[in-house]
């Protein structure tokens, strides 16, 4: 039963991580449902350490069949079938959910838990016999269910993942009841058990979502009977049995009443940060006149800037100012 659980476990976390990886990109994503049905159909593997307390009637059974055979062809016709090791079945439940805000779930439902063993028998002449004991029970639970925050997930921008804490209560006709008689259940007030579980938001669509649990019950119950009562050399004290287990399920939820959807209107955003093509091309074009003239500017400022305040070169030195320039002789004039 451990090993099994374990393989689940580690089944479960690969599963968990590949839907991570391909939610990797994509929007948050919330139950707008303020109440809502659901109905949770999966697998349990029973946590019902009392089954071997059938196997060794039948064991017993088996042997005396054996000590009542005459010869050896007797002997050949005895036979027998073992209970199986693990108690699995298929349980329901359905219920009401109700969201108190945002991510946040109330839930009120019921269940049905039946599982049937049976094996068949032959006797030294050849006859069937039919042996069984069948676990039955009708649990009421109470749910708080709570979606992780997005800031604690490190590999997805969702709210999928949530966790479900159970409280639960044990209904009339919970009970066994074998080929030799029935334990009926007592049925405490303050409950017989609770359970964890954590879910996977599979699918949605408008109001539907589906989810996958994977969780653990413990819902232990006990009767004023005995085991003698109901097996063969079973023990002398108070019955004492657990209806829990490890659980796979699959979550159906359909809202009923949902919350109004706010759609934000991106056109109107769109409009506002926008900007005519025409405007933007004369913007643009006034914008690189503007440059070009600060660009001519700067380049005539730095011009006069180093005609002025240089300092004179080498040769502009040595060339004379006019006013050091001598006057030229006027030309020897003829005698008329």
């Amino acid at each position: 039963m451990v090993s099994l659980a374990k393989k689940i476990l580690c089944l479960a976390f690969v599963l968990t991580v590949v839907s991570l990886a391909e939610t990797e990109n994509s929007t948050d994503i919330h139950d707008n449902s303020r109440i809502a049905l659901f109905l949770q159909p999966g697998i349990s593997f029973l946590g019902f350490d009392q089954r071997e307390y059938f196997q060794d009637a039948i064991d017993t059974i088996h042997h005396e069949f054996l000590t009542q055979a005459l010869d050896k062809r007797d002997s050949a016709n005895v036979a027998k079938q073992d209970f199986q090791k693990v108690n699995f079945c298929f349980p329901i439940y359905a219920g009401l959910q109700f969201q108190l805000r945002q991510d946040h779930f109330v839930s009120v439902g019921a269940g049905f838990i039946y599982d049937n063993e049976s094996v068949v028998l032959v006797d030294q002449n050849n006859r069937s016999h039919n042996y069984s004991y069948t676990i039955q029970g009708f649990p009421l639970f109470l749910e708080y269910r709570f979606a992780i925050p997005v800031n604690l997930m490190t590999m997805s921008n969702e709210s999928l993942f949530s966790i479900a804490l159970r409280w639960y209560w044990a209904l009339p006709h919970t009970e066994i009841y074998t080929s030799w008689g029935k334990l009926a259940a007592e049925t405490p007030f303050y409950g017989s058990g609770f359970g964890l579980s954590i879910g996977y938001l599979l699918f949605n669509w408008k109001s539907l979502y589906i989810y996958g649990d994977l969780g653990y019950s413990s819902i232990s119950v006990k009767s004023k009977k005995q085991y003698a009562d109901i097996v063969p050399d079973g023990p002398e004290e108070k019955a004492k049995w657990n209806i829990g287990g490890i659980q796979l399920q699959i979550r159906i939820s359909f809202g009923a009443w949902n919350k109004p959807v706010v759609i934000e209107d991106s056109t109107a955003t769109a409009d506002s940060t926008a900007v005519p093509k025409g405007s933007s091309a004369a913007t643009a074009k006034d914008g690189s006149s503007a440059a070009q003239e600060g660009t001519t500017a700067g380049k005539e400022g730095a011009t006069i800037v180093t005609k002025e305040g240089a300092a004179p070169s080498n040769a502009e030195k040595q060339q004379p100012t006019p006013e050091a320039k001598q006057p030229e002789a006027n030309p020897a004039t003829k005698p008329e």
